[in-house]
């Protein structure tokens, strides 16, 4: 599967080599991810369903609401799955901005959404990377003279497996490899706005994943290699990710962690950096 895009951004930046998913399935990573709790403390036992009465309780603080009274511009972009019910949706979470799909892909039909509107129903799949790039970039654009935080979740390589026209049959990898390349470009286009704009020396990028592969590979195409387990699991296979993170003059080129690390390390890491403190009236599992 031919990555530039990612080769570029980890040789502009740092790869850490043990690092650690929120949990082995979609809505708990999440979870931990945007808290920097594990996912136990959050009450996200499982993955949400459509129509679910729950969802990430409001009670809790993401990463977004702690940044945004720091002046912080806020988006979310693609699937989110913390709860598809109005009152868990990203707009109630501490998003400016919402564009993309309330749940994994394989649950009914999926719609997309722009903030709490429908505006796509079901949602046209095989462009969705493309879509989610362009307004991922437009946010950036918008907000070139502020700060800001993109959340940016890519609904694949989560099954059925889409890809638009310009990639779709091009890897030699089949239909799995035509996906991550598209997902590659997508790296490239956002870094390149970046870059467009001289955004790059200040801003933060980080590349990861929530889980590990289907255990059925044939479904997707993924692999954990030597680890053992994939998705569901909580060994390696299923929570072990990539990690890459590029930021010019802050972060060294080329360099190599294998410090352990984790998704719920965010939280307190990006407030810090903003100049904010991390909530301290509960228990954080996340540290700077």
């Amino acid at each position: 599967i031919r990555t530039p895009s990612l080769n570029r951004m980890a040789d502009e930046g740092v790869r850490l080599t043990q690092f650690y998913s929120g949990g082995p399935v979609c809505s708990p990573s999440r979870a931990a991810l945007l808290t920097g709790r594990n996912y136990v403390r959050c009450g996200v036992l499982w993955v949400f369903f459509t129509d679910s009465e729950w969802g990430l309780s409001q009670q809790e603080i993401t990463i977004a609401e702690a940044l945004k009274p720091m002046g912080y511009a806020t988006a979310c972009i693609g699937k989110w799955h913390l709860g598809d019910a109005p009152r868990y949706r990203p707009l109630r979470q501490g998003f400016d901005y919402y564009y993309g799909l309330l749940y994994s892909n394989d649950m009914r039909n999926p719609d997309l959404w722009r903030n709490d509107e429908r505006i796509e129903a079901p949602a046209d799949q095989t462009t969705l990377t493309r879509r989610y790039t362009a307004e991922a970039v437009s946010f950036i654009e918008q907000n070139r003279d502020n700060p800001f935080f993109l959340y940016l979740p890519y609904t694949f390589p989560h099954i059925p497996l889409y890809a638009s026209d310009k990639f779709l049959g091009t890897s030699p990898r089949g239909l799995y490899g035509d996906v991550i390349e598209e997902l590659d470009w997508s790296v490239g286009e956002i870094t390149a706005a970046l870059d467009r704009l001289n955004l790059s020396r200040n801003t933060l990028v980080i590349f990861t994943s929530d889980n590990g592969p289907w255990v059925t590979q044939k479904l997707a195409g993924g692999t954990s290699g030597l680890l053992r387990g994939a998705k569901g699991d909580t060994w390696e296979g299923g929570m072990r990710e990539p990690f890459v993170a590029r930021w010019p003059g802050r972060i060294p080129a080329g360099s190599v962690s294998t410090g352990v690390g984790s998704v719920v390390d965010f939280l307190p890491t990006l407030v810090k950096l903003a100049g904010g403190s991390p909530p301290s009236d509960r228990p954080l599992d996340g540290i700077d």
